[in-house]
């Protein structure tokens, strides 16, 4: 074989490589599409929990000012929304007023928010709910998690979280990373009309200092 021709025919298998490639590329591409497309329709930020649908602790949690503790089993009946946060969490702050709204906004139909501190120092989380503001104390309570117990119990990764308990005490619904109003009054919504809420993501949720 010539040099020229020797040349050519590397020339040639070099071009069929290419084209195999190009092939496979596509045909990867139309399979992402088709698993992309598939779930066209759906939110593709709801995620699954372990707890949803076991029943929700029963804990008894020291209140976060003025003594005394609140009992999560006492509440059974209601309509429990359990928020862990933290005066360290960005997240938090951005979501409180909404939680604050959504509390004083849903008292009336038997509602109830308790605010769980976790992994916080007392007086730095005071300080937070004295710049940010109170949900009013008959609908928003607010309590410490002493060695967060109560956060391994509901497989809390990071804050925020935010779970909702049903009447019968079941863990219906969670919200990992910040909430809004539109998400809390959707998923309220639902429970009160018997349905149960899904379950969502709207961003990550912030592991404690040193974690």
């Amino acid at each position: 074989m010539t040099v020229h021709g020797a040349a050519t025919s590397a020339r040639a298998r070099y071009w069929w490589r290419v084209r195999w490639i190009a092939l496979g590329v596509a045909v990867v591409a139309v399979g992402i599409g088709a698993v992309f497309g598939s779930r066209l329709g759906q939110d593709p930020t709801l995620v699954d929990s372990p707890v949803i649908g076991k029943p929700a602790p029963t804990a008894t949690l020291p209140n976060l000012e003025g003594g005394g503790a609140v009992s999560l089993g006492d509440m059974r009946g209601q309509i429990v929304v359990v928020n862990f946060w933290a005066s360290w969490c960005v997240a938090c702050r951005e979501e409180h007023s909404a939680l604050v709204s959504a509390a004083n906004n849903y008292r009336s139909a038997g509602v109830v928010f308790v605010g769980v501190n976790y992994q916080d120092q007392r007086g730095a989380a005071v300080g937070f709910l004295d710049e940010l503001g109170r949900g009013d104390p008959s609908a928003y309570r607010y309590v410490t998690d002493p060695g967060t117990k109560l956060a391994l119990e509901f497989g809390v990764f990071g804050v925020p979280e935010t779970f909702f308990i049903d009447r019968d005490g079941t863990i219906v619904g969670k919200i990992a990373g910040p909430s809004n109003y539109q998400l809390l009054s959707a998923a309220l919504d639902r429970i009160l009309a018997g349905r149960e809420p899904r379950s969502r993501t709207e961003g990550s949720v912030q592991p404690a200092p040193g974690q």
